[in-house]
């Protein structure tokens, strides 16, 4: 992992592509402005983890539902 430091008003460069400069800090919170072509996706970790679980979460229960479906399908 790389780790910069940036100042207020400060940006990297992801490529030649994607900026991504601090906007404020405030405490211990900074806001983060990202400059990317439209065709990258740009999600928060903390969402991405949500909706992958929900995905998961989805797919055991569609499982679930298609072994029920078999099994009241071989007792007709």
């Amino acid at each position: 992992m790389l780790i910069l430091s940036r100042k207020l008003d400060e940006s990297i460069l992801i490529g030649k592509d994607i900026e991504v400069k601090v906007i404020s800090i405030d405490g211990s919170s900074v806001k983060l402005g990202i400059d990317a072509p439209k065709d990258v996706d740009i999600i928060r970790h903390e969402l991405y983890n949500a909706i992958r679980d929900s995905n998961i979460e989805a797919g055991n229960q569609m499982l679930d539902a298609k072994s029920i479906a078999k099994l009241k399908f071989k007792n007709k």
